[in-house]
């Protein structure tokens, strides 16, 4: 439902955390309904929410722009060409720019239209165990240079830097929270909470969410919430050695080895988790072994027919 005010759109849509996109006409020539200054709001469901660019013929399209600029989170000015049916379709035919849109109508005209999307902070939920934990300082500090806004749940948080918010209570019941598709979520609970905190949250679809913890105790993890009945889709989402492989020892490196797998997750780039890195090592390593078993069988073969 459209709002009444420009204001009023903007409040709700950033009270209820959702992207949206702003387009505004900038520029026109010839004969076009929609005049320099026209804007309209679009939310992340291709809904008018507000204003209007002079009718539907430009408003089709750019609810298509807006919808793509908000999942690339980069702002476009488009040109749109209202012309006859028979120079739309040629103009379709030779034009190469994603950013020139050609419109059947008999206005004639051309709209410059500068659509900007408009997304909420990340947010980083980093849960703890308690305790002085320099994985989580990091994390902290990182994740707000990075931009995200930086949730700590932590029951006795020992923390130097300071998050946007703090959650300390000992009972909190995680699943009340509000763990978005856009958020990240990372488990630092060192085994004992493992299980738990994940069950709590499996209802959750976060971008990404990572468990820092051994192979070994990662494979249990898996299998005890299975044994739960926990739904395989949420498992599956579990990053866990939770970061990329960059040999991380330190602290800090570690952080940063974990945040650089949510950066990379956040902008579709394909990187493969430590567990999946350890596997392919470990195959490689297997036929590396089987080779030189084969070799070393070969050799004493050799030598015992020498013999013989």
């Amino acid at each position: 439902m459209p709002y009444r005010s420009l204001g009023e759109a903007l409040s709700r849509l950033e009270a209820e955390r959702r992207p949206y996109a702003v387009a505004t006409v900038v520029r026109v020539s010839g004969s076009s309904l929609g005049k320099p200054g026209f804007k309209m709001v679009v939310d992340d469901k291709g809904e008018i929410v507000y204003g209007t660019l002079g009718g539907v013929c430009p408003e089709g399209p750019i609810i298509s722009i807006a919808l793509e600029c908000i999942r690339e989170e980069e702002p476009r000015l488009v040109k749109v060409h209202l012309e006859s049916t028979e120079e739309a379709v040629r103009g379709m035919a030779t034009s190469g720019s994603r950013d020139e849109i050609f419109v059947e109508t008999f206005c004639g005209g051309t709209m410059e239209i500068f659509v900007d999307p408009i997304t909420p902070a990340r947010r980083l939920f980093i849960i703890g165990q308690g305790g002085k934990d320099d994985v989580e300082e990091a994390l902290v500090r990182i994740g707000k240079i990075l931009g995200f806004e930086v949730w700590v749940i932590d029951p006795m948080p020992m923390l130097e830097a300071e998050p946007d918010r703090l959650i300390s209570d000992i009972d909190f019941d995680l699943s009340k929270l509000e763990i978005g598709p856009r958020d990240c979520v990372v488990v630092l609970t060192k085994g004992e909470r493992d299980v738990k905190v994940l069950e709590a949250i499996s209802g959750k679809t976060p971008l990404y969410l990572g468990l820092m913890a051994s192979r070994k105790r990662a494979l249990r993890n898996l299998e005890l919430l299975r044994e739960r009945g926990v739904r395989e889709e949420f498992i599956a989402r579990i990053s866990s050695p939770a970061g990329i492989d960059i040999g991380a020892k330190m602290p800090e490196e570690i952080a940063l080895s974990i945040l650089a797998e949510v950066v990379a997750r956040i902008r579709g780039v394909p990187v493969a988790r430590k567990a999946e890195a350890g596997l392919t090592q470990t195959s490689q390593e297997t036929e590396t072994a089987i080779s030189l078993s084969n070799v070393s069988c070969d050799s004493t073969t050799t030598a015992l027919k020498d013999k013989e």
